[in-house]
């Protein structure tokens, strides 16, 4: 059995705490929203946008996001993508929105059995669209080569690992032209920021197919890698 089909037939623990009787219990759910804030790494790679995170990945943040990502508990990108919508609203301000997943590498792809962060835009986006937010998801990113994993890389090194790895597929370079002329904030998304390489290199694929990318959001970002400058909003 699989661990989504244990989460709908067993008693649900949380994922941040492992208490017994929710998927996520309300004090995990408060840390999980946190305060939407504009967190840039620091240093930040060249290109990246302005970058917005629900929290900090810490805590139940971490454990929630790790057992959605690596552990197949699929159910919970419906909290995530909740604390993604209220960070994506917090740093665009109303105005209407696409949101474009970075993509998964084909290998992760096939070992999770699942794309968490399109999962992740695409939910977001409903929820958007539920409280009356004109808001797309829109997958128009690809790996045009291979990409080694990026667990235990120095920020240059991520940054090299990235350079020239995505790209806007052909079929939305005119989805992305009609946003625009619509007037969308082009929102590139992630699961967790950590030094900014993959939302910088998903950025600079979309600015290369003529988009403008404002902002780059995420569920959490990594306190490590925070600014004292830019952890508020403004």
């Amino acid at each position: 059995m699989t661990t989504a089909l244990l989460d709908l037939v067993l008693p649900p623990r949380c994922a941040g705490c492992d208490a017994p009787g929710a998927l996520v219990c309300a004090r995990c759910a408060a840390e999980l929203r946190g305060e939407p804030a504009r967190r840039t790494p620091d240093p930040a790679p060249p290109g990246l946008p302005e970058c917005w995170s629900a929290t900090v990945y810490s805590g139940p943040a971490r454990r929630a996001i790790l057992a959605y990502k690596e552990r197949g508990r699929t159910a919970l990108a419906h909290p995530l993508a909740g604390a993604l919508a209220l960070a994506t609203g917090t740093a665009v301000g109303g105005r209407p929105v696409v949101l474009v997943p970075v993509p998964s590498a084909r290998a992760a792809l096939r070992r999770r059995g699942h794309d968490p962060v399109a999962r992740l835009a695409a939910l977001a986006a409903a929820y958007l669209r539920a409280a009356g937010w004109p808001a797309e998801a829109a997958g128009v990113l690809a790996q045009r080569r291979r990409i080694a994993d990026q667990a235990g890389l120095s920020s240059s090194q991520r940054a090299a690992n990235l350079a020239a790895a995505y790209r806007v597929t052909p079929g939305g370079i005119g989805l992305l032209e009609g946003f625009q002329r619509e007037g969308r904030a082009v929102v590139v998304v992630d699961d967790v920021v950590t030094t900014g390489a993959t939302l910088a290199e998903a950025a600079r694929a979309l600015r290369a197919a003529g988009a403008r990318v404002p902002v780059a959001v995420a569920v959490a970002a990594t306190r490590r890698r925070e600014s004292s400058r830019t952890d508020h909003p403004v």
